[in-house]
Formats: C-alpha cells, sequence, structure tokens
C-alpha cells in the first residue's frame, strides 16, 4: 500500500498539473480524444485572498488528435474548487477567455476566429441530484422546428460563440472505475483517504499494474507526499479549510436560529391575526347587539309616548265628565227648587234618587 498525497489540495494539484505528461494523461482522458501537447498559457490564477473560497484555476492550450488524425489547438479551461463556489465566478473567468484577444486564430481570416474552448470543472462538491460522477455538456445546433443540423458543422464561428464543459464531481466518483477516465480520476477519489490523515491517500499499485501513465501520476504525488515544503503548504490549506468550515458551522446555525425565529414570528402572527379576527367578530355582535337594544329603546320609547297621549286623551277625557257631570248636578238643583219630583228629575238626568235628595 501506497501513501501518496491528497491531489484535492491546490498546493499537490498545482505539483501534479506542472507535469505536461501528466497533464496529457488527465486532458486525454477527459477529453477523450488524445492530447498530443499540452502548454500552460499563463499562469495559473488562485484566489490570492484566503478569507474567500478558495479557487484554482489552470489554462491549458492543448493540441488534439482527432479521428481522422487531424491536430487542432484547444483552449482548456481548467477550475478546481474544493467548496461550493458562486457559479458567477465561473462565467467571469469564463467571460475573461471570451474578451482575451490572444485566444483569437488570423490565419483564414483578418477578423478571426476564437480558439475552440473547453471548460473542465472539478468539484469538490456535488451538484444537486445529479448522480453520474463526469457530466458531459455539450452544444448542438437545431433549426427552427427542431432538427438538429449537422451539415456545414462544426464552424469556426459558431466554435466562438458556444463552448463544451466537463463537470466532475469528485464525492461521486466512490471507488467506481469502470472507463480510462475514472482509473485517472481514482487518484482523486475521497474514499481512499486515509482516516487518520486527511492530506494522504491510500493506493493499492497492483490496481495499475503495467499502467505506465497512471504509475507516473502516482509517483509524482509520492515525491509530493515526501516534499516538507508541499506538506507545510497542506497545513495552511488544512488551518484555512477549518476556519471556512467553522464560519459555514456558524453561518448554518445562525440560518437556523434565524429560520426557527421566522417560524415563531410568523405562528405569533398567525395568533394575533385570530385574535384580531375573534376581536373584529365580537365587536361585530356587540354592535349588532348594541343596535338592537337601541331599535328596543326606540321602540319602548314610542310605546311610552303612546301611552301619555292615552293618558292625557284619558285625562281630557275625565275633565270632561267631570264638567258634564257638574252642569246636570246644576240643572238638578234647579229643577228640585222648582218643585220638580224627584223621580221625574232622576229620569231626567240619571241622577239617583239618593244623590238628588242630598242636594
Amino acid at each position: 500500500m501506497l501513501h501518496i498525497a491528497n491531489p484535492i489540495y491546490d498546493i499537490v494539484f498545482k505539483y501534479l498539473m506542472e507535469d505536461e505528461r501528466i497533464v496529457k494523461t488527465i486532458l486525454s482522458a477527459l477529453l477523450k480524444k488524445e492530447v498530443v501537447e499540452a502548454e500552460i498559457r499563463k499562469h495559473e490564477y488562485t484566489n490570492g485572498r484566503r478569507d474567500k473560497i478558495s479557487m484554482f484555476r489552470i489554462d491549458f492550450g492543448a493540441k488534439v488528435r482527432e479521428a481522422d488524425g487531424s491536430i487542432h489547438l484547444v483552449l482548456i479551461e481548467l477550475q478546481k474548487t474544493w467548496l461550493e463556489t458562486e457559479t458567477l465566478r465561473f462565467r467571469q473567468y469564463l467571460g475573461a477567455q471570451y474578451a482575451n484577444p490572444e485566444n483569437m486564430i488570423k490565419e483564414d481570416d483578418p477578423m478571426g476566429y476564437g480558439i475552440p474552448m473547453v471548460t473542465v470543472y472539478l468539484l469538490g462538491h456535488k451538484v444537486g441530484d445529479i448522480e453520474v460522477p463526469v457530466l458531459y455538456v455539450k452544444h448542438k445546433s437545431y433549426d427552427y422546428d427542431g432538427n438538429e443540423v449537422t451539415k456545414g458543422l462544426p464552424d469556426p464561428f459558431v466554435e466562438s460563440l458556444v463552448h463544451d464543459s466537463i463537470i466532475v464531481q469528485i464525492p461521486r466518483l466512490q471507488g467506481n472505475v469502470n472507463n480510462r477516465l475514472e482509473e485517472v480520476l481514482s487518484v482523486f477519489d475521497q474514499t481512499r483517504k486515509d482516516r487518520h490523515n486527511r492530506q494522504v491517500m491510500n493506493i493499492d499499485e497492483a490496481e495499475y499494474a503495467g499502467d505506465e501513465e497512471m504509475m507516473h501520476i502516482i509517483h509524482r504525488l509520492l515525491a509530493a507526499a515526501a516534499d516538507a515544503k508541499l506538506r507545510q503548504d497542506m497545513n495552511v490549506e488544512d488551518e484555512y479549510f477549518l476556519a471556512i468550515e467553522n464560519r459555514d458551522t456558524a453561518i448554518m446555525q445562525r440560518d437556523e436560529r434565524i429560520k426557527e425565529q421566522d417560524k415563531q414570528i410568523a405562528d405569533q402572527g398567525k395568533q394575533i391575526a385570530d385574535q384580531g379576527k375573534q376581536i373584529a367578530d365580537q365587536g361585530k355582535q356587540i354592535a349588532d347587539q348594541g343596535k338592537q337594544i337601541a331599535d328596543q329603546g326606540k321602540q319602548i320609547a314610542d310605546q311610552g309616548k303612546q301611552i301619555a297621549d292615552q293618558g292625557k286623551q284619558i285625562a281630557d277625557q275625565g275633565k270632561q265628565i267631570a264638567e258634564q257631570s257638574d252642569i246636570i248636578i246644576s240643572s238638578a238643583k234647579l229643577m228640585k227648587e222648582s218643585g220638580m219630583a224627584l223621580e221625574q228629575i232622576a229620569t231626567i238626568t240619571r241622577l239617583p234618587i239618593d244623590t238628588l235628595t242630598k242636594l
């Protein structure tokens, strides 16, 4: 069992990709075409500020042998990140490649065409629910009716405007080796990582017996594991990633707390809304009852007025009766004084004999 340096570390990956033979092996496996020559076009770009998520980037100019034997120049932008990174940053780097005048070919046309480009993303994290470890994203051309157009393609003008992508999900490798690419990528498979030292991968060289290119990669990583300066740089990366993990854990815990608080606030808001509705309903009931009481009060007031009017009428009638009674008695007195018989007076005035006697 061999103990090699883990190439997921930026410093180890850089050391690995400084070997042109290894570059050609890896790129040939990715492109599924023979890379006969590969040159780093510019010094690799890394995120120099360690307070942000690291991203490692190398640009290659590769001469690729096609199926018909012809050799074409292809621009390969390789980006590696171990942590989840905003896609905007990938797009910014890609835009810089499209805008770079050095990436133009002016052999057949004074205006020039862009060098065909392939972007390769080595990701230390999973992408959504995509289960395949390696995803090839290729462009195709269609007519208005959706029929694929192949005649006249590839065309330099079209190739200048589009590019293909290869996305490698390192966590999806999981020890599976079903083809040449997965065999090459097996040195990145984190299931081979040492349980006690994440900087080290445990590799059985017997798996690569007879494969000179893979053994060359293994020996290069063995040399990296023995390099004190590289180990020191790996320790620095570990400290950085530990700080990132602690930060992300703190952010995740904070987000969970905020989420729980938001839920509590939402629940309280619902309770308040329900209580407000109940109060509004009760207020409506009270208002309805008040209206009923007011209506009943008005009815009682109207009835009181009617009773008062009836009482006044009765009083007036009583007064009239009293006045009429006085007139009858006065008349009865006159009749009695005139000597009229009491029985006759009683018949006329309808007063009792006893009353007439007392007059």
